[in-house]
């Protein structure tokens, strides 16, 4: 089943807009639109007056149009899809922080005496769980919008606290945690990339708190370095380091082959540098550069995906906020030269436009801000719109100039404040 928005091509139509014209009265590309209508990517929030104003229709009413319908293989029935995350959406959020309360305290209690005869469901999620949230990370990382997966991981979540709910044995509830530990680690995901840092927050303690439980130590760390994202794009640098530093002392009692306590080295880098400390960083970079001397398979594309292959783009990073733009150049361009997602690259794109900022190089600024806005319309990812704060910052000693004040304003609409 496809999901479309045929009410909002015919409203568009019955205006008398070809898809050209539309896009060219909103400023955005024709692909734009044309993803607008095909369901695969949603309206960023900051254009949507603009877009209620040329389809004539109230805020309600652009809502209704922009709901993906879902035609049976027969198209004999419509269903309306279960809308994406959404800034405005309160009662999702509520939703997920009262599901957290629950499977909070689920995973807090200690197991029943006696498994139930009628744990079926724990059974089920057992056995299958590895599988779907395997293949739930592979969708997220696939997809150009994150938010389109909210509904799958609410629905298993659910049913994951129910699970939790039924009597069983320690190893049944082992388990579920380690399911509830990985599955939570994706939620907060989708909440960071919609720039939803509070919930991300929520998801990510949720996950360690259900890791530590099953007593999966690489899970642990993994979800406590999330949580230290969180921090890092808050610009709360002195707040991330003591979480890292206890991520990177469970990591060590991890599995040696894999992965996770490299890529902890990696993010602490980005706390160093935030932090001004130039040697710690270095330290921190080399250490997580030892990746490559593991083989074999050393992480699960799924909470564990750090592979080295992010090194440079991170380099990058560092070296900006270190203000050493002669190395931060050479690293956030041999990123750009990797075969890198639209969300990653459109973040490479938003740091070679800070740096051309920190130079005063307008024309480098231009051209980097506007490919970077291009794929943060393209993806609806807050990631790249956090990235490109940092270049709207930039650009305030520059706007003497009519160019810096123009990518000012296109920047600033990304949140929906001019």
């Amino acid at each position: 089943m496809t999901p479309r928005r045929s009410r909002l091509a015919k409203r568009r139509k019955a205006l008398g807009y070809s898809q050209e014209e539309f896009a060219n009265e909103l400023g955005v590309a024709v692909s734009t639109v044309v993803r607008w209508e095909a369901g695969k990517t949603d309206p960023q929030g900051y254009v949507h007056p603009k877009v209620a104003k040329l389809l004539k229709v109230t805020p309600e009413g652009l809502a209704d149009l922009l709901t993906p319908e879902v035609l049976a293989p027969d198209r004999s029935v419509v269903y309306t899809a279960t809308p994406p995350l959404g800034d405005t959406d309160d009662m999702k959020r509520r939703d997920v922080l009262s599901l957290l309360a629950v499977t909070g305290a689920l995973i807090s209690l200690p197991s029943a005496d006696k498994p139930s005869p009628r744990s079926s469901l724990a059974a089920s999620l057992t056995e299958t769980g590895p599988d779907l949230n395997s293949h739930l990370w592979k969708v997220f990382s696939l997809s150009d919008s994150k938010q389109v997966l909210y509904p799958m991981v609410r629905h298993q979540l659910g049913l994951l606290a129910q699970g939790l709910g039924e009597s069983q044995s320690d190893d049944s509830r082992q388990h579920l945690c380690t399911l509830v530990g990985d599955l939570y680690q994706l939620a907060g995901e989708i909440f960071f990339d919609a720039n939803r840092y509070a919930e991300a927050s929520h998801c990510y303690t949720l996950a360690a708190s259900a890791s530590r439980e099953a007593g999966a130590f690489d899970m642990w760390a993994c979800a406590l370095t999330r949580h230290a994202f969180v921090e890092l794009y808050e610009r709360r640098f002195a707040v991330a380091a003591p979480i890292l530093a206890a991520a990177s002392q469970i990591a060590k009692r991890g599995d040696p082959q894999l992965s996770t306590r490299y890529w902890v080295a990696a993010v602490q880098a980005e706390a160093h540098a935030g932090l001004g400390d130039l040697d710690a960083t270095t330290h921190s970079l080399n250490k997580a550069e030892q990746v490559h001397t593991l083989s074999g398979q050393h992480h699960n594309g799924g909470w564990l995906r750090f592979d080295g292959s992010r090194l440079a783009e991170e380099r990058g990073t560092c070296y900006l906020a270190l203000g050493r733009p002669d190395l931060a150049e050479q690293a956030l361009t041999a990123a750009l030269s990797q075969q890198l997602s639209l969300r990653r690259r459109g973040a490479v794109l938003a740091e070679l436009a800070a740096l051309g900022a920190e130079r005063h190089d307008l024309d480098k600024v231009s051209h980097y801000t506007r490919a970077a806005l291009e794929l943060a319309d393209q993806t609806g990812s807050g990631y790249i719109g956090k990235k490109l704060q940092g270049v709207k910052n930039r650009l305030v000693p520059l706007m003497a100039d009519g160019r810096a004040s123009t990518l000012h304003q296109q920047i600033s609409a990304l949140d929906g404040v001019v």
